[in-house]
This record gives C-alpha cells, sequence and structure tokens, in this order.
C-alpha cells in the first residue's frame, strides 16, 4: 500500500506540470505524512546532508571541465583527430561521430554537453557531404549518450552517491560495455553506409594525421590520467574531477590559448547554474530516499516481485524494463536518484552484482534520452540541429536499435560485463 501511496502521489505531480526537484519534495511529504512521521526538522536536515557530500563536489568540477573543453578548442581537436583518422571510409563522416563520441565521453560525462558538441561540430559537414539529416542526427545523439557510460561519468556519480556504491569500481567498470556500445554503433552504420551512395573524402596524409594527433595530444592526456589515478588509487573521484577541472583550464589558457580570463567567468557562472540545478535535485531527492528506506518499500517490492527472485536474469530484465519506461519520460539523473535507492537492495537480495546492476542501470536510463516520447537528448539536438522531433526520432530508430541488443546481450551475459570490471578493478 505504501508502494501505491508513493507512486501515485509523484506520478500526479509530474501530470500536473510540477518541476521534478518538487514533484520529490511533495511526494516525500506526503509519505512522511502517510506514515504519521511528518516533521520539518527531518526535511532540512535531509537537504542538507545530501548536498553536503564531498563525492558529490566531483559534480561541479567536472560539469566545469566539460565546459572549459568545449571553450577552450579540447572538444574540437578530438574531433579533428577522428576526421583524420577514420574520415576517408565510405559514410567516414558517421564513424567520426563515433570515435569522437567516445573520446569526448572520456572528457565530459555528460550525455547533453556530448550531444550540443557533436552537433555543432559534425552535423553541418555530413548534411553538406550529402549525408541524410536524420540519420546522421540519429547517429549524433546515439553516439552522444556514451558519455554517462565511459568515465568519468556524472552519472555513475550520482548513482554511487545515492546507492552507497564505489564510484570508482563504477566507473572502471563503465569502461568495456561503453567500447561495445560503440562496436555496435560501428555496426549498424556499416550497414546503412553500404546502402547509400555516400561522398568519400580523400585520405588525410600520414603527417596530417601525425599534426592532428599532436595538436590534440593535450586533450588525449587527460582521460588517461583520470583512469590511471583512479586506477591504482591514486585519487578519488572527488580528486580526479578537481585534477580534471584545473588540467582543462591549464591547457586551454596556457598551450591551446583559446581561453582568456574574461570567458572563465563565464564559464564558471555557466557551470555554476548548471551544477545548481543538478545539486537542488540530488537535495531534493533525499527526502523521498530516507522515506523510501524508512517505509522498507524495498521490502515490499521484494515481496511483491518474490515469483522470480529465484531468477536474477528475469529480475534484472524485468527492472530494466521499468527503467527503461520511466528513462523515457524523466531525465537520467531524477530517475538515478527515484529509482536506485530502491532497485540495488532488491536485486542485490536476488544475488545480483550491484556493479553490474550500476553498469546495466546507467545504460538503459542513457538510452532512454533517446527514447521518444521525450529523449532529452533528442530535444538537445533537435534545437542546436534545427530538426523536427519526429524526423529524428526516424533517423534515431537503427541505433536505438542496436543499443538495445547490447543491452540485452548484458542481461543474457553478465560475464560481458563482470569479468572485464574485475580485470580493471583487480
Amino acid at each position: 500500500m505504501t508502494v501505491l501511496f508513493f507512486s501515485a502521489s509523484l506520478l500526479a505531480f509530474l501530470a500536473l506540470g510540477t518541476p521534478i526537484a518538487y514533484a520529490l519534495i511533495v511526494s516525500g511529504i506526503v509519505l512522511m505524512w502517510q506514515i504519521g512521521l511528518f516533521d520539518g526538522q527531518i526535511i532540512a536536515q535531509n537537504m542538507i546532508n545530501a548536498a553536503n557530500s564531498f563525492p558529490m563536489l566531483a559534480i561541479p568540477l567536472f560539469i566545469l571541465a566539460g565546459e572549459v573543453m568545449n571553450a577552450g578548442g579540447l572538444s574540437k581537436r578530438i574531433v579533428h583527430l577522428a576526421k583524420t583518422l577514420v574520415g576517408h571510409r565510405k559514410g567516414g563522416l558517421g564513424y567520426v561521430v563515433i570515435f569522437a563520441g567516445v573520446l569526448l565521453s572520456s572528457l565530459s560525462g555528460s550525455a547533453l554537453a556530448d550531444a550540443a558538441t557533436l552537433t555543432a561540430l559534425l552535423l553541418p559537414m555530413m548534411i553538406n557531404s550529402g549525408y541524410s539529416k536524420p540519420t546522421s542526427a540519429g547517429l549524433v545523439a546515439s553516439a552522444s549518450i556514451i558519455g554517462p557510460i565511459i568515465p568519468p561519468s556524472i552519472g555513475f556519480i550520482v548513482f554511487g552517491v545515492a546507492t552507497n556504491l564505489s564510484i570508482s569500481k563504477l566507473f572502471l567498470a563503465g569502461i568495456a560495455p561503453g567500447i561495445m556500445i560503440a562496436a555496435a554503433l560501428c555496426v549498424a552504420w556499416n550497414i546503412i553506409a553500404r546502402r547509400n551512395d555516400f561522398e568519400v573524402q580523400a585520405p588525410a596524409s600520414w603527417s596530417e594525421r601525425g599534426a592532428a594527433l599532436l595538436d590534440s595530444v593535450w586533450a588525449l592526456l587527460l582521460p588517461v590520467i583520470i583512469l590511471v589515478g583512479l586506477r591504482f588509487g591514486i585519487m578519488t573521484p572527488t580528486e580526479a574531477a578537481a585534477v580534471a577541472a584545473v588540467y582543462a583550464i591549464a591547457v586551454s589558457c596556457l598551450i591551446y590559448r583559446e581561453l582568456t580570463l574574461s570567458m572563465l567567468s563565464d564559464i564558471a557562472f555557466s557551470a555554476a547554474k548548471t551544477s545548481a540545478g543538478v545539486m537542488f535535485l540530488v537535495a531534493a531527492a533525499a527526502i523521498p530516499a530516507w522515506m523510501i528506506t524508512i517505509a522498507d518499500i524495498p521490502g515490499q517490492i521484494i515481496g511483491l516481485i518474490e515469483p522470480i527472485m529465484d531468477h536474477p536474469k528475469l529480475l534484472v530484465a524485468a527492472v530494466v524494463l521499468v527503467i527503461l519506461i520511466i528513462g523515457t519520460a524523466m531525465d537520467l539523473t531524477p530517475t538515478i536518484l527515484l529509482l536506485g535507492p530502491i532497485l540495488v537492495p532488491v536485486v542485490v537480495s536476488a544475488g545480483v552484482d550491484p556493479i553490474y546492476f550500476g553498469v546495466i542501470f546507467m545504460i538503459t536510463g542513457a538510452i532512454g534520452l533517446i527514447t521518444p516520447p521525450v529523449g532529452t537528448v533528442l530535444n538537445v539536438v533537435c534545437a542546436v540541429g534545427r530538426l523536427e522531433f519526429s524526423a529524428l526520432t526516424k533517423g534515431v530508430m537503427p541505433f536505438l536499435m542496436a543499443e538495445i541488443v547490447v543491452l540485452a546481450i548484458m542481461i543474457a551475459v553478465p560475464e560481458v560485463v563482470l569479468l572485464p570490471a574485475a580485470w580493471l578493478s583487480s
């Protein structure tokens, strides 16, 4: 009954158009009233404690690093490197999008940031080269959602804090699945390229490739520094975020010299606004998260799904379906904050590895970002690329199907996630 009461109140407030942060606060208060535990001090204390978190400090730092990378020329050089390496193949710009998407994912950790960057830099090139605009935009959107999967991932930070899991282990476990999704996109794009008479660009010379690599080496060093630091325990994710922000500023100002002090103040202000929105959402979600624990909602859910508790793969598949449905209408961060604390205890009680489930959760939530009817990333690509939403929906479908196939493989064969994660974490 408590589960139904909480779900109904949250859905009702969302249906009324209440912003998600306020809907979470009010639904948490409703749940407090329903079980007779209303106290204003509990509300204030939970919100303050949620925001006053050392691991959560990584979020504004990574957001700042991402903003600096886009403005300071790091992202532009990554895209240029990808173009010189794979741009000469048939449909080469599509492979450039995927390759650049993987590299940008290791810099920003945000699907929305990657979507805006890839759309602005590569979509016009693809259209001018005779590529279908809806299909090209669909590929851009699909490559952008690798951002929350490959570290550093803002989504994994939120998930780790919300569920008390190791953020470093989540980061390392996301590397292989992110590469698998990129490979699936390459296969899907290869099929499309063979069916179309795409313009083939002249291959870049080895000297041009060397120059592009040399020009982007400072940008490529950043993910290496972060991953090596996390792998060998040199720094925590929060410290890695601080290193990323300082490194990006230093490279942009002193080496590439595309960032000035006046620009830096505007970038910092923009990052602060984005961070404020995310942190307020985290603070708001702390109220229903605390009440979910007090009301033992995970225990009630376990009672409801007891018939499939002995079948972990079936349980994970059912949970993924729920996440995907909710993710089509809700952004990734509130999906994590709402479902993470509820579902992790449930799957752990069924014998599912929590780090593995965290990766599956993140991939599913990321796929929700390009799934109609809402699809946050789709809206970003439409806005930046000036494209109709209905046209983009058709263009994204082949790549969406490819990513769902990869997700299905990971559910059916958990070892494809568990073995690389164990090797990287050992």
